[in-house]
């Protein structure tokens, strides 16, 4: 090989090396069913426990990010566009909707899913310690806990006759637990339950109005990403009308709401972050059983409380994880 060719030969090397690096880089799918904005904190909170296994975005891993943007229908598009693009594994977290669109969308690319709902009863899983195939993932069990809310809120209320219960009805799966678990609740609390329904913030206002006319005694709002990621706009709408709430998240009470009972959002999001670390690595989602965030935080607003003339038993207080005074 003569001299000018052989250091053409060597520049092109050096030259094509970066490339290929770039191409090998791994790459996230992330199914969104809400927005980027709604999903700031949950976001946030992935990304740190991603950087826990050692991957950051934009240094040594991509993420393709595809948002619903609330339109549940939308999901198994985008899931299926995900797996087009051949990403390295799709991360779908605080929906249940869209863990199902993922798992019905591909057999081989791993997905690690973060939602409320029993991953065994959705059909996600067939197993939490052994989850087998290419599903698996981190639970709360918040639509299991949930009724727990509703019941503090009548020991709160206890001359309630009657809740308004809000629900999205364009996510059906969270519906129906919701729906089976509160009126179990309600016969046996001897209550009265008016379902109002919401997907949209258009419908907040006339729900709001709906719950006025029934008179309802106070406010159950069900878990479902929707409603979770607009904590903030339906604390406002609670102060405003005067209305006894609780929600299954902590933002609501921390933004004016008058109580929350759930999981750690954070924590959840993190650990879905971590899992999906961990593929990154190598390990098969067979392999990683499914996690079991139990840690539920009781958050109770006093100052919503004495603006709606309300007298919090000491006993209730005492077994809040926070207070805010």
């Amino acid at each position: 090989m003569r001299r000018r060719d052989f250091i053409r030969a060597v520049a092109g090397s050096v030259v094509a090396w970066p490339l290929s690096s770039v191409a090998q880089q791994p790459v996230i799918g992330y199914l969104g069913s809400e927005t980027p904005e709604r999903f700031g904190v949950r976001l946030s909170a992935f990304r740190q426990g991603l950087s826990e296994t050692g991957f950051d975005e934009g240094r040594n891993v991509s993420i393709e990010y595809r948002w619903a943007d609330g339109r549940i229908d939308q999901l198994p598009a985008l899931a299926t566009d995900l797996v087009r693009r051949q990403v390295s594994v799709i991360a779908v977290p605080g929906s249940g909707a869209a863990a199902l669109a993922a798992k019905a969308a591909t057999t081989t690319i791993p997905v690690i899913f973060e939602t409320g709902l029993d991953p065994i009863s959705i059909g996600l899983v067939r197993s939490l310690s052994r989850p087998e195939g290419n599903v698996t993932g981190i639970t709360s069990l918040n639509a299991v806990v949930a009724p727990k809310g509703p019941e503090l809120l009548h020991e709160l209320l206890p001359n309630a006759k009657s809740f308004a219960v809000l629900v999205n009805p364009k996510n059906p799966v969270n519906v129906e637990i919701n729906t089976k678990n509160l009126e179990a609740l309600s016969r046996a609390l001897g209550l009265q339950l008016h379902f109002l329904s919401a997907s949209s913030e258009g419908d907040f206002e006339p729900a709001f109005a709906k719950l006025v006319e029934l008179r309802a005694g106070g406010l159950i709002i069900t878990a479902d990403t929707n409603l979770n990621s607009r904590a903030q706009q339906l604390a406002v709408l609670t102060v405003k009308h005067a209305v006894p709430a609780v929600h299954t998240v902590r933002e609501f009470a921390v933004s004016g709401g008058l109580m929350s009972y759930g999981g750690n959002i954070k924590e959840t999001h993190r650990q879905a972050g971590i899992y999906t670390g961990r593929i990154l690595r190598g390990e098969k989602p067979a392999d990683l059983p499914v996690q079991q965030v139990t840690k539920v935080e009781l958050v109770i607003n006093l100052r919503t409380a004495k603006a709606l003339g309300l007298n919090v038993p000491n006993t209730l207080i005492g077994r809040a994880d926070e207070v805010i005074e």
